[in-house]
C-alpha cells in the first residue's frame, strides 16, 4: 500500500468517486446500517433497517478504461432477517443489520455473518453457471416420472446456464441475547466468533448453534445499580485469546481468555483521566464509545466517542497516544444536540490498511480523515450534487463565528439529519465506501 501521507503532500489526498453514487432507495428500510469489505476487498457488503444485504462485486479492470481501476457493481442481493415479534415479551424485532462480518475465501463461495438485534446468521454466497439434466426419476420439469415407464438408466449431465449467485443461510444463532446485539467479531482461529449485547458477550463455535458461551457478564444483581453497558466488542486480529471490550463510561477493558472461563477480570483496563475543567453535564454522553477497532498490525486501539478518535497503544494504559478531535465546533451545540437525540448517534471508525490514516463520520454529510505520520487532517463530503464520477472532491471547512468565506460552511446550517454512521476501508488499496443515508459512495485515490 503506498504512503498515504506521500498522496497528501502531493495534494492528491481527494478521493475521486469509483462509480458516482449508489442510489439503494428513499424509504426508512432502505437506511444503510452497515457497510463492510471483505478480506480482499474485491467485495463490498452493505446492510439496511429493511434486513436486506447488498453484496457489490470490484469489476476486472478493462485494458481499454484503465482509469477505471475496476468499479463495484451489484453482484448479489437478499433478505436476511425479517420482522419478528416476541410473544413473552410483547417485543417487536427489528429486522435492521446491525453488523455484517466476512469470513476468509476457503474456497469459489463466499461466508459472511450477519445479525439483527436479536439473531445471527451464516450465510454462503456461491455462484452456479451450470445445471444438471437427465434426471432418472423427474422429468425436466421437475415432475416425478412413473417408475413403470423409466425402461433405461440415464447419466445425469451438466449443461451450462446463465450465471446465478446463490445466498443461502448455512448456520441460525438465536435465543442466546436478551438485549440487543451491537457487534459480532470473528476470531483468528475461524473457529470461533463473538457476539455483545448491552451487558453480554458470548462467545460461538461456527459448528455449533443451539449453545454458546458466556464470556462476559456485567449485569448487576439489581438492575437499579446499572452504571454502564457494553457498547462495542472485537477481537485481536492475531491473538485468538485476546479481545476488547468499550463502555458507555469511556473506558476499554482487555481481556485473555486464558485466565479464566468468565472473563470477569480484564487483563489491562484503559480510562484517560477527566479532566475537572471541562466537567458538564453532557460529559458522561459525550464519552460514552461508540465503536473500537484493532489496528491491523493488533499493536493500537482505535475508540471514536461523540467528539473525538482516539488511539491508544495496548502497552500504556492511563491515557490515550493520540486524541484527534472530529468536530469540536459542535461543544458549543451540545444543548440542541441532546434536545434532538443527535448526541446519541454512534460513529464508527475504520484504518486504512497500513494504520497510517484513521477515518471517522460527522453531520452534514462530512466525513474525516486523519494521518497519523504528518497529523494532517481533512474533511470532505459525500453529496450527490457535488459527487461527479472521477471529479475531485474538494476539501470543506466549517467557518465558527466570526467572518465565513466563501469556501467555508456555518455551523449554524450543519444539516444534522445528514449523518455518515458508517464507513469502511479496502484492506489494501486507497478505496473507501461511505454510507450516506441510503445512498453508499465509494472512493479512489486520484489517478494519475
Amino acid at each position: 500500500l503506498a504512503g498515504f501521507g506521500s498522496l497528501m503532500q502531493d495534494v492528491l489526498w481527494c478521493f475521486s468517486q469509483v462509480k458516482g453514487t449508489i442510489d439503494i432507495g428513499v424509504t426508512e428500510a432502505d437506511i444503510i446500517s452497515t457497510v463492510e469489505f471483505n478480506h480482499t476487498g474485491e467485495l463490498l457488503a452493505t446492510g439496511d433497517k429493511g434486513g436486506r444485504v447488498v453484496i457489490f462485486q470490484r469489476e476486472q479492470e478493462s485494458k481499454n478504461q484503465p482509469h477505471r481501476r475496476g468499479e463495484y457493481n451489484v453482484y448479489s442481493t437478499f433478505q436476511s432477517h425479517e420482522p419478528e415479534f416476541d410473544y413473552l415479551k410483547s417485543l417487536e424485532i427489528e429486522e435492521k443489520i446491525n453488523k455484517i462480518r466476512w469470513l476468509p475465501q476457503q474456497n469459489a463461495a463466499y461466508f459472511l455473518l450477519s445479525t439483527n438485534d436479536k439473531t445471527v446468521k451464516l450465510w454462503k454466497v456461491s455462484e452456479r453457471d451450470k445445471r444438471p439434466e437427465g434426471y432418472n426419476l423427474k422429468d425436466e420439469e421437475g415432475r416425478l416420472r412413473d417408475p413403470s415407464m423409466i425402461t433405461m438408466l440415464r447419466v445425469p449431465v451438466l449443461r451450462p446456464m446463465d450465471l446465478m449467485v446463490e445466498a443461502t443461510p448455512r448456520r441460525v444463532f438465536a435465543n442466546a441475547h436478551t438485549y440487543h446485539i451491537n457487534s459480532i467479531s470473528v476470531n483468528s482461529d475461524y473457529e470461533t466468533y463473538m457476539s455483545a449485547d448491552d451487558l453480554r458477550i458470548n462467545l460461538w463455535n461456527f459448528e455449533i448453534t443451539n449453545q454458546s458461551f458466556n464470556i462476559v457478564d456485567i449485569k448487576p444483581a439489581n438492575m437499579e445499580e446499572l452504571t454502564e453497558v457494553i457498547t462495542a466488542a472485537e477481537f485481536h486480529p492475531h491473538h485468538c485469546n485476546t479481545f476488547v471490550y468499550s463502555s458507555s463510561k469511556g473506558t476499554i477493558r482487555l481481556c485473555d481468555m486464558r485466565t479464566a472461563a468468565l472473563c470477569d477480570r480484564h487483563a489491562k483496563f484503559f480510562e484517560e483521566p477527566e479532566d475537572p475543567s471541562n466537567r458538564s453535564f453532557f460529559s458522561e454522553i459525550i464519552s460514552s464509545i461508540s465503536d473500537v477497532k484493532f489496528s491491523h498490525s493488533g499493536r493500537y486501539i482505535m475508540t471514536r466517542d461523540y467528539l473525538t478518535v482516539k488511539v491508544w497503544d495496548l502497552n500504556m494504559e492511563n491515557r490515550p497516544i493520540e486524541t484527534y478531535q472530529v468536530h469540536d465546533y459542535l461543544r458549543s451545540k451540545l444543548c440542541s444536540l441532546y434536545e434532538n437525540d443527535c448526541i446519541f448517534d454512534k460513529f464508527e471508525c475504520v484504518w486504512n490498511g497500513s494504520d497510517s490514516v484513521i477515518m471517522t463520520g460527522s453531520y452534514n454529510n462530512f466525513f474525516r480523515m486523519f494521518d497519523r505520520n504528518t497529523r494532517r487532517d481533512v474533511t470532505l463530503e459525500a453529496s450527490r450534487e457535488n459527487s461527479k464520477p472521477r471529479a475531485i472532491l474538494k476539501p470543506r471547512k466549517v467557518c465558527v463565528g466570526g467572518k465565513r468565506r466563501k469556501d467555508e460552511i456555518s455551523v449554524d446550517s450543519l444539516d444534522f439529519s445528514k449523518k455518515i454512521l458508517h464507513t469502511a476501508w479496502h484492506p489494501s488499496e486507497n478505496i473507501i465506501a461511505v454510507a450516506a443515508t441510503n445512498n453508499l459512495y465509494i472512493f479512489q485515490d486520484k489517478v494519475n
